[in-house]
């Protein structure tokens, strides 16, 4: 089977240099903080991959290699059959971002300019970049389209978001929080275009940071639970409880305690 994204022993660290005792300057040791573990993850198209943890457990850090935002201490990823460091070019072109801190776009410019200046980055021809964004503000509803960004709520300014992401019909999705501070309606309406939209008419392969236990049974087909850098556990939500030994009728939180007692007792 081939895999849209697929990662092996990602491992991300950053060295951290104790504090050295004043009687012993010149003798301060450096030690390293792992970020990312040895995390081995596949995900196929039309698969919604949800990340699960909490903070500072290493989510978006892992969404900031795959999108070659940082480089990986050791381990590999491909996207879309490009290996991050190698072929970056190619999986940019393959990947589109999403985040739920939004702040790159240009707020004294309209909705539709910002999406018109982000499309020559995909070098869209200006024909084909006019029909895409026109598809696009309808398909995600973006209201007033030509008023200025820095008057959208922040719904609306995550809708954009999304439409960016799509400008070029990237294979590959990665969506760091994409419901964070939403309201609920918008919420359930996002989840919903995610899972049938995208995911079942588009085809596409998406790895999904969240919190929200009730997000994850709603729209993720696998999932992954991160804690402290390391993928604990993976699988489908029957896949887990099996896996912790837990009836069927437990729930996601009883695998999300279960996980985290598991790599307290290690």
């Amino acid at each position: 089977m081939d895999y849209l994204i697929e990662t092996i022993g990602l491992t991300k660290s950053y060295p951290k240099k104790d504090r050295p005792s004043p009687f012993h300057i010149r003798e301060g040791s450096y030690k390293k903080t792992i970020v990312l573990d040895g995390v081995d993850i596949k995900v196929k198209e039309s698969e919604i991959f949800c990340l699960l943890g909490p903070n500072g457990s290493g989510k978006t850090t892992l969404l900031k290699i795959l999108a070659t935002l940082i480089l990986p201490t050791k381990g590999t990823a491909c996207i879309n059959g490009f290996e991050i460091v190698s072929h970056p070019m190619g999986v940019k072109a393959s990947i589109g971002l999403v985040s739920s801190e939004e702040r790159s776009f240009y707020w004294r410019l309209t909705g539709r300019e910002n999406l018109e200046f982000y499309a020559t980055f995909y070098n869209l021809k200006s024909r084909a970049a006019k029909d895409r964004i026109g598809y696009l503000i309808n398909l995600l509803k973006i209201e007033s389209p030509d008023r200025r960004v820095g008057e959208y709520s922040a719904g609306m300014r995550q809708r954009l978001g999304i439409a960016r992401s799509l400008l070029h019909n990237p294979p590959v999705l990665l969506m760091d929080e994409p419901t964070k501070s939403l309201d609920l309606e918008f919420s359930n309406e996002l989840r919903l275009f995610i899972k049938d939209y995208l995911s079942k008419r588009e085809k596409k392969a998406i790895i999904l940071t969240t919190h929200n236990l009730h997000e994850v049974e709603q729209i993720c087909d696998r999932i992954g639970l991160l804690r402290k850098g390391r993928l604990v556990a993976s699988g489908t939500i029957e896949e887990l409880k099996a896996k912790a030994g837990l009836p069927p009728s437990a729930s996601l939180e009883d695998i999300y305690i279960e996980s985290d007692s598991s790599l307290r007792s290690e």
